[in-house]
């Protein structure tokens, strides 16, 4: 009895704010040190990338693909960026500090690799945001594919007339057989995020803003929730936020990556 009325408190606060918002809150607590470390390192590399780095032009959509060691599956991922019907963007792909492979010879693509391996999503996606110039920026894994109409969807939403600051298309999930396993299409509701995890950047596509940057927590296999709901959901806090109902991204459900059980 004592157990189960030492447990109202947790489950009251669960109800008024959600889950994911409670153990985002408990890592910025736990994890704020290395997170200021990050930060600095962030800006260090930033600089230093931005006086060896050849002009990166500007361009209606920044394609922001952080890498680490997964040759194949890149090159692959680099050119279901490169083959949308979208041209008007670049593709900037950061490489967490184990080397660049060859990649496509294509005057929108460029390619970085920070000095030193950082372990940190966050870090890596920020060093593609602030190397790039465009209105609107969208991310994809090395491990995920765009089918060629997904920055035509967003941008058509984003675009128009009383149009909203950030989109997300769904994701059609499919096995490492090849085989689909489903499709995730929820519509955006903020305080629904707060208890499912459903939102995912590689499906994203946002107006650059002050906004737009990733938590610089460094989130092993154990820390949920995931940066991109975190992105997202912060996003949402103060810029309008839609669903476009059209599956755009194959997204692989990788044992190997993280994979959250939505």
């Amino acid at each position: 009895m004592m157990r189960r009325i030492a447990r109202i408190p947790w489950a009251l606060l669960k109800w008024a704010f959600g889950w994911l918002v409670l153990f985002e809150l408990r890592n910025k607590v736990l994890l704020a040190p290395s997170a200021r470390k990050l930060r600095r390192l962030e800006d260090t590399e930033t600089r230093r990338l931005r006086a060896i780095l050849p002009s990166v032009p500007s361009a209606l959509v920044a394609t922001v693909i952080a890498t680490h060691r997964r040759p194949e599956a890149l090159r692959a991922a680099v050119r279901s960026a490169l083959a949308q019907s979208v041209r008007d963007q670049v593709v900037m792909v950061v490489d967490d500090g184990a080397g660049l492979p060859e990649l496509p010879d294509d005057p929108r693509l460029f390619a970085v690799s920070l000095a030193h391996n950082t372990g940190t999503a966050g870090v890596v996606r920020n060093v593609g945001i602030r190397l790039t110039r465009s209105r609107y920026v969208a991310f994809l894994d090395d491990d995920n594919l765009w089918e060629p109409d997904h920055l035509a969807r967003a941008l058509a939403v984003l675009e128009s007339q009383g149009a909203p600051d950030g989109v997300y298309t769904a994701l059609r999930r499919v096995l490492p057989d090849g085989s689909e396993r489903d499709v995730l299409s929820v519509p955006y509701d903020r305080r629904r995020a707060a208890r499912e995890s459903f939102l995912d950047t590689n499906a994203f596509v946002a107006r650059r803003n002050r906004s737009l940057y990733f938590s610089r927590l460094r989130r092993t296999p154990e820390v949920l929730p995931r940066e991109d709901w975190e992105l997202i959901h912060r996003y949402g806090r103060r810029h309008r936020v839609l669903h476009v109902p059209h599956a755009t991204v194959r997204y692989l459900v990788n044992p190997a990556s993280f994979y959250t059980e939505w």
